[in-house]
């Protein structure tokens, strides 16, 4: 018989954890070069078998994935020694793709999916302490991606794909008593359209017993349950009837679903008049799953602009953001499951990798020095970091990371702020990726920053009822001079008075100090608003569907440079109205 998860008996294991993590993070440096000295990659840089952090943070370089793909190329094409790691990486995991254009290659192990599944138990651990589950079901908009073999005979999938499809992901869950309502066959099925219909269609019939909204993304649910307000009168008839509709063409899933549905006037009409009732569908996730205790997925960062949709489908259900990490891996655990999305903050745990971080103000490239290495491009850095329990609350720094599948001093380019500690490990706010930066002359502003001006522009349309949809933004260095572009989708038509005000009002939000002084100069032009046809946003996504990311990894991108020539196509060809700015000069 399987143990029955102890919340109280994780939340132990994870305050000895925290009480001691410099001792941890010395250990877990040990074990990873210790398991790990015969690969290629470590007897380059002289490591020698040292396992302490001082040999191993002069030694070995700072590196960018761009650094290390190399190496993991020789992995995918079946290099038979080891070249990372000493035992053999299994599967390669592909990231979204969707800030680079393209899905960068990075190495997984078992060693990763146990990480993962202890990053799981923990963070649920704290929220069944606020919100006790009892035999409940998720309704997870969860989705697998096409696997595919590498040269080398490696299985390369997203990261999500490799966690979802894997047994230890399955008894974990099933242990957390949040398993998913739908069946494999759906979450696994090739086209992802006919995988949401039928999860929405599976929350139905157990909508009584759904007590957790999940998806990896707030974007993903936001986007389910938009996607509900235009089928919903088919799924009730899908109910009403026990036949499936016609649009699921993908005999294994109709297979599936055949299984779990069956004719149910009475729930139909139930659901119809539920969804009739609506007012501009506020509510309808209680309304409709009434007893939910929260929704959960990741809402920091990118995906902080959709939480106001989010809360309006939410009514008064608790949203709660997942933990942070990436498809290089995890870094922390949200531990305190009561505060806000825009307030959460994630706790290190110091056993799944070792740590460093470089203060903010050290991370300009004239703090590097090329390294020696004849025909090298690595960097190494000066002996400027912080470690784990060493960082101070306020300050801001960029992730560095090693974990157990052969990425060594791997800069994560993600800024986030020492909130406090809990324990003697940090608590890290989440602030942007470093790497997407809006830049033309000494001007520098973040996605975050893009964010605030999106926000305060946006507040305008509310006069007329209107919201941004989706938002990204371009860089146009063919201008004389170069100007922002912002690329909006509205929810429906705004006068052109208004659009012009909006316009100016994303001009004035940017507040960095170069921006407004070019701004002034006219050495960076005025600012571009360009709106979007309806469904644009929907062609991007589907764009990168095709490309091979799944939906539950999706993240819109928020400044789209010209190696994404498709995506740049894409909005370019969808512009309906444009309009430059006057605020300043």
């Amino acid at each position: 018989m399987e143990k029955r998860f102890d919340c109280e008996e994780v939340i132990e294991e994870f305050e000895g954890l925290t009480k001691d993590a410099k001792r941890v993070q010395t250990e877990t440096l040990k074990k990873i070069l210790k398991d790990n000295c015969e690969a290629e990659y470590l007897k380059k840089w002289g490591v020698d078998g040292r396992t302490d952090p001082e040999t191993y943070g002069c030694r070995v370089p700072l590196v960018t994935h761009k650094d290390l793909e190399p190496y993991i190329r020789k992995i995918a094409d079946g290099a038979p020694y080891p070249v990372l790691t000493g035992n053999p990486i299994t599967t390669i995991t592909l990231s979204s793709g969707t800030t680079q254009g393209k899905p960068k290659l990075v190495p997984f192990n078992d060693e990763l999916t146990e990480t993962t599944m202890q990053v799981y138990r923990t963070s649920f651990a704290f929220r069944n302490r606020a919100f006790p589950i009892e035999n409940g079901k998720s309704l997870s908009f969860i989705y697998g991606s096409k696997q595919f073999k590498t040269k080398g005979g490696l299985t390369a999938a997203t990261a999500t794909t490799n966690v979802y499809s894997s047994e230890r992901y399955k008894k974990t869950m099933k242990a957390l008593q949040t398993p998913s309502c739908s069946p494999d066959a759906v979450i696994f099925g090739p086209d992802f359209h006919q995988s949401l219909y039928c999860h929405l269609l599976c929350g139905l019939i157990f909508h009584e017993e759904i007590q957790v909204i999940f998806s990896t993304f707030a974007h993903c649910i936001v986007h389910s349950f938009r996607t509900f307000e235009a089928v919903w009168e088919e799924l009730c008839n899908d109910l009403r009837t026990g036949v499936l509709s016609t649009r699921i063409t993908v005999p294994s899933v109709r297979t599936a679903m055949s299984k779990i549905l069956k004719p149910n006037p009475e729930l139909a009409d139930k659901i119809h008049k539920k969804c009739s009732g609506l007012t501009e569908w506020y509510g309808l996730i209680p309304e409709i799953f009434p007893n939910t205790k929260y929704i959960y997925g990741i809402m920091t960062g990118s995906m902080e602009p959709y939480l106001k949709k989010l809360r309006h489908y939410a009514g008064g259900i608790q949203l709660q953001s997942a933990d942070y990490g990436s498809s290089e891996g995890w870094i922390g655990v949200n531990v305190n499951p009561t505060l806000a999305p825009e307030m959460a903050t994630f706790t290190v745990l110091p056993n799944i990798g070792y740590f460093e971080f470089l203060p903010l103000s050290q991370g300009q490239n004239g703090d590097f020095d090329l390294d020696s290495d004849s025909g090298s491009n690595f960097t190494s850095v000066k002996p400027r970091f912080v470690g784990l329990t060493d960082v101070k609350v306020g300050e801001e720094y960029e992730v560095v990371v090693t974990n157990f599948a052969g990425l060594y001093r791997y800069r994560l380019e993600d800024v986030v702020k020492v909130t406090g500690f809990h324990n003697s490990t940090p608590e890290l706010k989440f602030v942007c990726r470093r790497n997407l930066m809006l830049t033309i002359n000494i001007d520098k502003n973040t996605e975050k920053d893009l964010q605030s001006s999106v926000e305060a522009a946006a507040k305008l349309l509310t006069a007329e009822k209107l919201e941004v949809v989706d938002f990204t933004s371009h860089v146009d260095l063919l201008s004389e001079p170069g100007h922002y572009m912002i690329f909006w989708e509205v929810s429906g038509d705004a006068s052109d008075e208004l659009l012009e005000e909006c316009c100016n009002r994303l001009d004035l939000s940017f507040v960095d100090a170069g921006y407004v002084s070019s701004r002034n100069t006219n050495t960076i032009g005025p600012l571009e608003l360009r709106v979007l046809s309806k469904g644009t946003f929907q062609k991007i996504l589907d764009h990168y569907i095709q490309q091979g990311t799944v939906l539950n990894q999706f993240k819109t991108p928020r400044c789209v440079g010209t190696v994404n020539q498709s995506v740049l196509r894409i909005l370019c060809d969808n512009v309906v109205k444009s309009y430059m700015s006057t605020a300043f000069g």
